[in-house]
């Protein structure tokens, strides 16, 4: 993943100790949960909400795709950034390169697929347009 394109979206995370496994590093799976956490404050700066959208709009976001490549350790009160970037968008999907840094060392990297479905049935729909005029 570089760089070069579109500017990413930056969450500030801390590490806690439930973050951590018996060694003393964050659990690997737990990258995918900072991933999650960015992608939702992302769409919260760009003014949605993801509740608001499942109850008030019927469509909510879930994630069809992952890849994640563990490069170095988080540990115990490290603060990470947690960043977003479209890399693709389409009808009802969209692909994000995700990374989480500290200061300028990658320790983890993907990208994810997130889907668009209907709340009620799981059916894929498109995403809302002002979602997608928020992030052309």
């Amino acid at each position: 993943m570089t760089s070069n394109e579109a500017p990413a979206f930056i969450h500030p995370l801390r590490i806690y100790w439930e973050d951590t496994d018996a060694g003393g590093v964050v659990f690997y799976a737990n990258y995918l949960k900072f991933f999650e956490r960015a992608r939702t404050e992302w769409l919260r700066t760009l003014g949605f909400h993801q509740e608001r959208m499942r109850t008030e709009g019927g469509a909510m976001f879930v994630v069809t795709d992952t890849r994640v490549r563990y490069l170095s350790p988080a540990r115990l009160d490290d603060l990470l950034e947690v960043s977003v970037r479209v890399v693709e968008s389409g009808r009802a999907s969209l692909r994000l390169a995700q990374q989480a840094r500290r200061g300028a060392q990658t320790l983890a990297e993907g990208e994810i697929r997130i889907g668009c479905v209907h709340t009620g049935t799981f059916k894929p729909r498109r995403i809302p347009n002002d979602i997608l005029d928020a992030i052309a």
